[in-house]
């Protein structure tokens, strides 16, 4: 009898074993699936961190109940009512461009052209652009990329607004508080979008009054300088400068200097540096160095999304000078006509923890009101149902990643770790960080503020900031396919929520 029955034993036991296995997977999957419309404040993993005003955010809306009808919207968060001292309109196409004669490709532009227009502005000027959604499909919006703008204006998708669809407008209004250097981008399928060329720079001029960091000589070589914009894109396999192939002249006499703002709008690094002169890195990501030293023989890393202001002076002798964007175009600074041959990448990178001179930093990033781990991993796993490796935040997936919970006017206290074997572009939404330390090495030069940090495989930074500008914000990789694939994680102040949905229904789709 135990001998006839054996064969369904056994094909018992490798159903039971079968199903042990799959069973498992398929609740995996399921559980993976992110909801066809959810909030943004009501999914992932509630972070409180660490610190002495940890006790703030016991009992507010959003994560952990509380009185959601006192609750401060998104839609609240806005600039001052009043005229606008620069208004422009900007609509976005989908339509063919010329890249170079006889080189066309399918694009997204603004009023016409990729890059579109570069939006000017002087620091304290109230800005109000109406976008305009012409012919681009599936919706799309504007973020001001390192403005640290209000939150009803920061133009993600599902977070701050809807998707501006097909024959519809918003309006983005704010005060442009800090001079400098940023771009503006679609946030809604943007690893997409951007890639198209839904994009264009934002240059902001300081005040009148405004103090330089670079102190006098650097003040005297800016009143005759030469301000160029100098956007870099990839269309395809195409690096582009301001939206033409090649090389982008500049003429400026010999000894007149011209300020080359450098914008990386690309997924990786953009290695940055001058043949045939010395540079001054007068600014990154906005933010002015302090006392910035010329050097020679220095490559500046320029991370996904970031940006660097470069103090280039044309040699005496009438020759050119090359700020080499990549080795495969260059801004050209010198006399109308004059010319310069390519330069090899120096051997020697820029270190931003060392450059310019210590200033104060405005905060006391040592006795932090609260203090969190950011924990890049990977992980194998389902993302929305589909199997794989995929990133994590803290051991968590997309949709159940971090959501990094302060209250207004903490001192915020940050570590990086990136344990994922790929370095990532982290940008956080409405706010400056600066950098503490890397791999326990303290800053000694100037304060590094940035919006966009490069964070090497094995890298560990800290940073700190003042959570000074309420609302709900994205804090993300800026290598665009990441961030569609998950590298995302969000800092929301306590009492904030949104009224926008994200979700394969919602219409809204940030990444």
């Amino acid at each position: 009898m135990t001998a006839e029955r054996s064969p369904v034993v056994r094909r018992v036991v490798a159903g039971l074993v079968a199903a042990a296995v799959v069973v498992p997977l398929v609740l995996l999957w399921q559980t993976s699936r992110a909801p066809g419309r959810f909030s943004v404040t009501e999914t992932g993993a509630f972070e409180r961190g660490s610190g002495p005003r940890t006790a703030t955010l016991e009992g507010h809306a959003g994560h952990g109940g509380g009185n959601a009808a006192t609750a401060t919207s998104v839609d609240a968060l806005v600039a001052p009512t009043g005229p606008a001292d620069v208004a422009l309109t900007l609509t976005a196409r989908a339509e063919r461009v010329e890249l170079a004669p006889g080189v066309t490709t399918d694009a997204y532009t603004v009023n016409g052209t990729t890059p579109g227009p570069t939006v000017r502005a002087v620091q304290g000027d109230l800005v109000e652009v109406t976008f305009v959604n012409e012919s681009v499909p599936g919706g799309a919006t504007l973020h001001w990329h390192g403005m640290d703008v209000p939150n009803a204006a920061d133009g993600v998708a599902g977070v701050t607004q809807d998707a501006v669809s097909v024959g519809g407008s918003h309006t983005y209004r704010f005060v442009a508080d800090d001079a400098g250097t940023y771009w503006y981008h679609s946030h809604q399928v943007s690893h997409e979008q951007v890639r198209k060329g839904l994009l264009g720079a934002v240059v902001v001029a300081p005040a009148d009054d405004a103090p330089t960091a670079g102190g006098p000589e650097v003040a005297r070589l800016l009143d005759d300088a030469v301000d160029v914009p100098a956007l870099v894109h990839r269309y395809g396999a195409r690096r582009t400068v301001q939206g033409t192939t090649g090389d982008l002249p500049v003429a400026v006499p010999p000894g007149t200097a011209a300020r080359v703002r450098v914008i990386n709008t690309d997924n990786g690094v953009l290695p940055v540096w001058v043949g045939g002169a010395g540079f001054r890195l007068l600014a990154v990501d906005g933010t002015d160095v302090h006392d910035p030293p010329e050097v020679r023989d220095r490559a500046v890393v320029v991370p996904a999304g970031g940006r660097a202001d470069l103090l280039v002076v044309a040699p005496a002798d009438g020759a050119a000078a090359r700020v080499e964007l990549g080795g495969s175009s260059a801004v050209v600074v010198g006399p109308d006509g004059a010319t310069s041959s390519p330069t090899r990448r120096p051997t020697a990178t820029l270190d931003l923890l060392t450059y310019g001179t210590p200033a104060p930093l405005g905060l006391d990033p040592a006795a932090p009101d609260r203090s969190f781990d950011y924990v890049i991993g990977r992980a194998p796993g389902f993302l929305d149902g589909k199997p794989g490796m995929h990133w994590t935040v803290n051991g968590h997936t997309y949709p159940d990643v971090p959501m990094f919970e302060v209250a207004r006017g903490d001192v915020v206290r940050m570590r990086i770790d990136n344990r994922s074997g790929t370095p990532h572009p982290m940008h956080l939404h409405g706010h400056h960080v600066v950098v503490l330390s890397r791999d326990g090495v303290a800053a000694s030069g100037s304060p590094w503020w940035t919006d966009s940090l490069e964070v090497a495989d094995g890298e560990v930074y800290d940073v700190a900031f003042v959570a000074d500008n309420p609302g709900i914000w994205m804090d993300h990789c800026h290598n665009l396919p990441h961030a569609t694939e998950g590298l995302v994680a969000h800092l929301m102040y306590t009492g904030v929520t949104t009224p926008y949905l994200l979700g394969h229904d919602s219409g809204n789709v940030p990444e």
